[in-house]
């Protein structure tokens, strides 16, 4: 089975710096925030597939001013080659491997540069993630 992005885009953003006190801190304590990604995907017509990869950073419960970051990216897949019978496997490595590792790219790129129009430059996010390893993770 194969599948192609027929098409991909931002379906929501949340990036809320909620007072000065929080910009002010933000600097200092962005690397304590956790980068966390939740996947998501639900069958839009036959053989189509919407695939949602959210990304969030989740602050510390010791940060007092907390900032609110989710980017959804959403992926509108075609399952080709596909006969009768859909192998459930494959179907999820796509959904959960595959798809995120072609669309975190451009969601990396959207969410340094709402942090550098915000007015923090050195924001340090991993470029490269691993959806594999985050798959096989939390199949354990």
């Amino acid at each position: 089975m194969d599948y192609k992005i027929l098409s991909k885009f931002i379906k929501d953003i949340s990036f809320e710096i909620p007072n000065i006190e929080t910009f002010t801190m933000l600097q200092k304590e962005i690397s304590k925030y956790n980068l966390n990604f939740d996947i998501k995907s639900k069958q839009f017509k036959k053989n189509i597939i919407e695939v949602n990869t959210i990304l969030k950073l989740i602050p510390p419960e010791e940060i007092k001013h907390k900032m609110l970051t989710e980017i959804n990216m959403c992926a509108l897949i075609s399952l080709e080659n596909v006969n009768d019978s859909i192998d459930k496997k494959e179907l999820e490595k796509i959904v959960l491997i595959k798809v995120p590792t072609e669309v975190y790219p451009t969601l990396y790129q959207t969410f340094v540069y709402l942090f550098q129009q915000a007015g923090i430059k050195n924001i340090q996010i991993d470029q490269k993630v691993d959806f594999e390893k985050l798959y096989n993770e939390r199949k354990k």
